[in-house]
């Protein structure tokens, strides 16, 4: 209402939306009650799960509905009669649709199956459509109607009809320690036996690969690779835990289970061990730096955005309060710091031709953490190279650099492998 002054409802101390997605708080039918995104414990960082929650809207507790699911869910909107919650729940390798009962008794899918689910609508009359992919087909508007889909939109049809995609199939290993790892793997059509095979590490690390079309990863199959597609510790999906797996612990358990996936496309017969190539973006660069300092197996490297001093982080980008959280005071915990940064600390280990690439104005990782570990490698007379794209940040947006980069890949890995 104009004029009308603001009243806080929820006093907790965790972040009560999710910071990533940016689901607003919602109304219900009748105005009593709001329905938001209830945040983890903020020293667990982006590795803690965000449940849906109520709160009456005169003021009172909140009621967290998924703490049990321990899983990520964003973007509530309230059923018309008031009596549910939808919300997009995160698990396994996908994003489904599901409705939660404000009694906080029962879940129900709503859209499941192995797809990714990014936004949705509910009409005054229940009905309900949905932006959704799978591999095999980029996002599309459907309609969910008696537990089936009805596609609304051909917005790909033409585009899908002038290619052959390559297929797209789950993984499941055993890490070194025996954790079970999930993934996927891309692999070229009408190729058979041994052939060059790129593990693309995911950014976040609180994110994962999941059911869904992905453009890079056909790119690089249409080239003749195998691509790896692990979702390690750290990954979400799998609950806090698995989460929490890399904890002040970057660079540990997360690049056994990378190597691990590595381990399991040759156990396959798929991937050739002479021409191994790994890279990444944001912390799949990070990984990428990791995992070069940790083997020699790799004949070339791509790190887009990354970062291995992590004391060039602190005041520098935007993580402030995570550093603190997860790692402490750099002057009061100064032996962890150094020893997550490893690859820079240590970048006397790498024999890996590597290509570093970054966003001039990039804030979430800035651009002095790649010049470091460029300057490392040409330093120590490992073949490297560096690119700014000028004027952009953490993601690139402008379409001639996006072309340039997936041109860059491609240069780089053809030219440290014997096809």
């Amino acid at each position: 209402m104009p004029g009308a002054k603001e009243r806080q409802l929820t006093t907790s101390p965790e972040s009560d939306a999710d910071p990533y997605w940016e689901s607003a708080p919602v109304w219900s039918p009748d105005g009593k009650t709001v329905a938001y995104i209830h945040g983890g414990d903020p020293k667990k960082v982006e590795y803690a799960v965000h449940s849906l929650a109520i709160i009456p809207a005169s003021g009172g507790e909140a009621k967290v509905l998924t703490q049990d699911l321990d899983r990520n869910v964003v973007h509530p909107h309230w059923s018309p009669d008031g009596k549910s919650v939808f919300v997009v729940l995160e698990d396994n390798g996908v994003q489904t649709l599901v409705r939660v009962s404000a009694a906080g008794n029962a879940t129900e899918t709503v859209v499941g199956g192995r797809r990714t689910v990014t936004a949705y609508d509910v009409s005054k009359n229940g009905n309900v459509i949905v932006r959704a992919s799978t591999p095999e087909r980029p996002y599309e508007i459907f309609a969910a109607e008696e537990n089936s889909l009805r596609c609304l939109t051909k917005q790909n049809d033409a585009f899908l009809s002038q290619i052959k995609l390559a297929p797209v199939s789950e993984t499941k290993f055993k890490s070194k320690d025996g954790t079970e790892v999930d993934g996927f793997l891309v692999r070229p059509n009408g190729v058979v036996g041994k052939i060059p095979t790129l593990l693309r590490l995911h950014g976040g690390p609180a994110s994962q690969y999941t059911n869904e079309f992905d453009f890079e990863k056909q790119l690089f199959a249409a080239n003749g690779y195998v691509v790896i597609m692990p979702n390690p510790r750290g990954s979400t999906g799998r609950g806090e835990k698995y989460a929490m797996g890399i904890h002040a612990a970057w660079g540990s358990v997360d690049v056994e289970d990378g190597l691990a996936a590595v381990d399991d496309a040759l156990a396959r017969g798929l991937a050739d061990p002479d021409r191994l190539v790994v890279g990444g973006w944001s912390y799949g660069g990070i990984s990428t730096n990791y995992i070069i300092a940790t083997t020699t197996r790799f004949k070339a490297a791509v790190s887009g955005a990354s970062a291995s001093n992590v004391l060039a982080g602190y005041g520098t980008d935007e993580y402030i309060r995570d550093y603190e959280n997860e790692l402490g005071l750099p002057w009061k915990n100064p032996e962890l710091w150094l020893r997550l940064s490893y690859p820079f600390l240590h970048a006397d280990r790498i024999k890996t031709p590597t290509l570093f690439l970054c966003g001039e104005s990039d804030f979430n990782v800035p651009l002095l953490n790649t010049e470091q570990m460029y300057q490392a490698l040409r330093s120590l007379g490992i073949s490297t190279e560096l690119v700014i794209y000028p004027g952009q940040f953490h993601d690139l947006k402008k379409p001639s650099y996006i072309i340039d980069r997936y041109k860059r890949y491609l240069d780089w890995y053809a030219k440290w492998i014997k096809r």
